[in-house]
């Protein structure tokens, strides 16, 4: 039996994992949302962790631009947050999986960022997940993973897909950005990943440190635009390109956001599917569930 605890339950990846959970022989999960588990509490991590085997963290901020103006409380959350977990993981026993962000990198490079490849965030929200990176690793150094992803879309949550294809019901044609290259994520895909990391971990198999939990390949957003247009039986011509600048943000992103995955050989695990394959397998399972959603989930 394997005691696992995954917080941030409620939230896009955080359902797909406590789904992918439940279904693994042995597994005994804890799934906690924000009402049952504020990360920022001490005495609530601490009664939460004990007992457990195994904790991800994916609970977190996730206002990128909402975090500009408020790098305090989002730091609180992503840094300090990490930081309790990972000292109670230590104090009890329990090994840790912090999911971080493609956004601790600058974004200017011109080829796959590797693992151990030097960080310099460009936005708050960068520097307060690297805040939670650099715990996790600080108390957690023979039993701590983190694992970077980027540009998540799922069933159970707002994301750049589904938004995509909401437009696409309204709107004759979309300017879409075609200057960010990044790696387009299922998380149903991450969660089946992150199974099989934490099962590695505990089984010694897996050293501790950074992997990147993306998909294979690379894709600008208009790209990424274009392929669910594709998939979803809609004209790909309906998308244009444009460029960022279109869109002013109070958070300046990374241009260029793709990742090596080199260290899941370590672990005896093969990289993530290439993004397209990952999105015509994710749009039918997409579909399907919001045609089972009740009104106004």
């Amino acid at each position: 039996m394997t005691r696992w605890l995954v917080t941030g339950a409620g939230g896009m990846l955080g359902r797909d994992l406590t789904d992918v959970l439940t279904a693994v022989p042995g597994a005994v999960v804890t799934g906690a949302v924000r009402a049952d588990l504020d990360i920022t509490d001490p005495a609530a991590v601490d009664a939460a962790v004990a007992g457990q085997d195994l904790v991800v963290n994916t609970a977190g901020w996730t206002d990128v631009d909402g975090a500009e103006s408020a790098e305090a409380a989002a730091t609180r959350v992503n840094g300090t947050g990490a930081r309790l977990l990972a000292a109670a993981c230590a104090r009890h026993g329990a090994a840790m999986l912090q999911i971080s962000t493609d956004y601790v990198f600058a974004g200017d490079a011109g080829h796959p960022y590797p693992e151990d490849a030097p960080t310099a965030p460009v936005n708050a929200y960068g520097r307060g997940k690297l805040a939670g990176e650099r715990a996790v690793r600080e108390l957690l150094p023979d039993s701590g993973y983190v694992v970077r992803t980027a540009w998540m879309y799922g069933a159970h949550g707002r994301n750049f897909v589904t938004t995509m294809l909401g437009l696409a019901a309204r709107r004759d044609t979309l300017d879409v950005v075609d200057d960010q290259l990044g790696q387009p994520t299922w998380t149903r895909s991450l969660a089946v990943r992150l199974a099989a990391l934490g099962d590695a971990a505990l089984a010694g198999r897996a050293p501790a440190g950074v992997y990147h939990g993306t998909a294979g390949g690379e894709v600008t957003w208009y790209g990424l635009a274009r392929a669910a247009f594709a998939l979803s039986g809609l004209d790909p011509e309906r998308v244009r390109p444009t460029t960022s600048d279109r869109f002013v943000r109070a958070a300046q992103r990374p241009a260029y956001s793709v990742l090596s995955h080199d260290r899941w050989a370590l672990a005896g695990l093969p990289p993530m599917p290439p993004w397209h394959q990952d999105l015509a397998a994710a749009l039918p399972v997409m579909a399907a569930t919001a045609v089972g959603a009740a009104p106004g989930s």
